[in-house]
């Protein structure tokens, strides 16, 4: 991170009162609903300079410790490719390419590269799988990593920004792996893309909540016998 960049620690950020959002002048519900309906995915290709600035920077990633996370192991963490890493990133990208596919030609190669020069902020997500208590098991901490990040796409939302996130065979290449120095119990997630809009499809239709939401109902009785 930027020298310029101060991130409280999490054991010191203040946490408001729920009074202190329910005195506010707006109607916080009906505020949060806009903010989670406004969000969208804008491709990486399409988010531009400017990127956040430093105290935008730290507003986005403050959001993040506000997350879920069982026994407080905070088995996430954040690593942004400034401007000038991006170079090795591109190689990792087309080594990858290269590794899967030794026939690629020379212009998904380029393609490949051009991937880590998309958009003004850009951060890999790693998920810790052995940090802490190991009964909280992996799945529970890529989860406490999903909110995490939906967090800060939200505040980066909520400030102007456009975001996406974006994965892809490249996370699994040992490359990749090197480059960042993950550990054997790392996992590299996903990468957060930022930046200002340059151009956008109209927003897709949303599921409703009868497409993903049952209930749970009482087992149906055996016949009796004839």
């Amino acid at each position: 991170m930027d020298a310029r960049v101060k991130v409280t620690p999490m054991h010191l950020q203040p946490v408001p009162a729920i009074e202190c959002l329910q005195d506010l002048a707006f109607d916080p519900a009906r505020w949060t609903a806009a903010l989670l309906q406004t969000r969208q995915t804008i491709l990486p290709k399409r988010l531009v300079e400017p990127g956040p600035d430093v105290d935008q920077l730290v507003s986005i990633l403050g959001a993040a410790a506000s997350a879920p996370d069982h026994g407080q192991l905070l088995p996430w963490r954040f690593v942004r490719v400034p401007a000038e890493q991006r170079r090795r990133l591109a190689e990792v990208f087309a080594a990858a390419l290269l590794e899967r596919d030794g026939k690629a030609t020379a212009e998904q190669v380029a393609q490949a590269r051009e991937k880590a020069h998309r958009a003004p902020l850009l951060l890999l997500a790693v998920v810790d799988g052995a940090c802490g208590d190991p009964g909280i098991d992996l799945y529970e901490r890529i989860l406490s990593a999903g909110c995490a990040i939906q967090n800060m796409l939200l505040m980066a939302t909520a400030l102007g920004f456009g975001s996406a996130l974006t994965s892809g065979k490249a996370l699994k290449a040992q490359a990749l792996r090197s480059l960042f120095e993950l550990t054997a119990a790392e996992h590299a997630l996903c990468f957060v893309s930022v930046g200002t809009v340059q151009s956008r499809k109209p927003v897709r239709l949303r599921p409703t909540v009868a497409d993903y939401v049952s209930t749970l109902c009482e087992a149906a009785k055996p016949a009796p016998d004839a």
